[in-house]
């Protein structure tokens, strides 16, 4: 009777478990809620006002005599206020970016590759748009990923490739740098493995002394009737 009593029960454990998934659930949720609140205030708010400000500027200057002390001034506002505007507009990319939410994640990959001053193969192959939580953490995976290979790596060529295997995504990010990449150097890569824990994700490092370099995430993926959902 004691034993009886007194024994864990597999039942309660289970819905401590559970309990836990959904408040992590929860908190990923809750982070992107925010995430998309930020960028809207952003859009909608500051990015306005300064595109309100930059015609403004631009206006004046065409009014003042040209050489004159004030116009000089005037183009110099004109000059910043862009400057500002471009980057609120850089700002709401890193936030959110407005073609992930549109187009999904292969559309935001292969816009980010095609910025990076690393050339950047890309191949990613899906059957359709995934959660949203999934494709917010894969696409800044790819991001911090190929700012890396930017700043440490000193490689010639960098690749991606994104395929939905059974109800798990696998993303892989590969260059053929100098290699020798480690968690503890501060390059992000713990953070990384913390967003990608954050949804029940896996991330595996491969960076030998003398590269190539390989980082593989595996982030799972609700199935539905052989959908993503």
């Amino acid at each position: 009777m004691a034993r009886a009593i007194l024994a864990p029960r597999i039942h309660d454990a289970e819905g401590k478990l559970v309990e836990v998934t959904r408040s992590r659930a929860r908190l990923v949720d809750a982070f992107e809620l925010e995430r998309r609140r930020i960028e809207r205030d952003l859009h909608d708010g500051a990015q306005q006002r300064l595109v309100a400000l930059t015609i403004q500027l631009g206006m004046a200057r065409l009014e003042l005599p040209a050489g004159s002390a004030v116009a000089d001034q005037v183009e110099h506002a004109h000059e910043l206020a862009k400057q500002a505007l471009t980057d609120v507009r850089e700002l709401i990319r890193g936030v959110h970016p407005k073609v992930l939410t549109d187009r999904g994640l292969a559309a935001a990959v292969a816009e980010v590759a095609s910025a990076a001053p690393t050339p950047v193969d890309v191949q990613i192959r899906l059957p359709g748009r995934l959660p949203s939580t999934v494709e917010v953490t894969a696409y800044f995976v790819v991001v911090e990923a190929l700012t890396n290979v930017a700043r440490h790596s000193a490689a010639a060529r960098a690749s991606v490739t994104a395929d939905l295997t059974a109800d798990r995504l696998v993303l892989e990010v590969r260059d053929d740098g100098r290699g020798g990449a480690r968690p503890a150097d501060g390059s992000g890569l713990a953070g990384l493995a913390d967003r990608v824990a954050a949804v029940d994700g896996a991330v595996a490092l491969s960076s030998p002394p003398g590269g190539p370099t390989l980082l593989r995430v595996e982030i799972p993926v609700q199935v539905s009737g052989g959908r993503a959902r």
